[in-house]
């Protein structure tokens, strides 16, 4: 069954259809620097207006970039603490949904 809301996808293939903020967790927490370096949150469709993106940075810690163009947003931050980045994503996505 396909996503209602959005996927998540890893670099190695991890796929998550509508993920929940232990999914989101687990998959950020399985980041690595070299063959799984990030992770992509958006609508399981073929021209998506949002996304949310969490990259492994070389000097330790995520990049975690926000982007919705309907709405004129787009952030970027550093982050160190994977709980804190998996609950921050599930507000934000939950406003993606309504």
């Amino acid at each position: 069954m396909a996503a209602e809301y959005y996927c998540a996808d890893s670099e190695n293939g991890d796929h998550v259809d509508d993920p929940s903020e232990d999914s989101l967790f687990m998959l950020i927490s399985d980041l690595n620097d070299t063959d799984n370096t990030f992770v992509v949150i958006q609508p399981d469709e073929d021209e998506p207006v949002w996304f949310a993106s969490v990259a492994v940075l070389d000097e330790g810690g995520y990049e975690v970039v926000r982007r919705d163009t309907n709405r004129r947003e787009h952030e970027v931050s550093t982050e160190t603490a994977v709980g804190h980045i998996a609950g921050d994503l599930t507000k934000w996505l939950a406003a993606r949904a309504s």
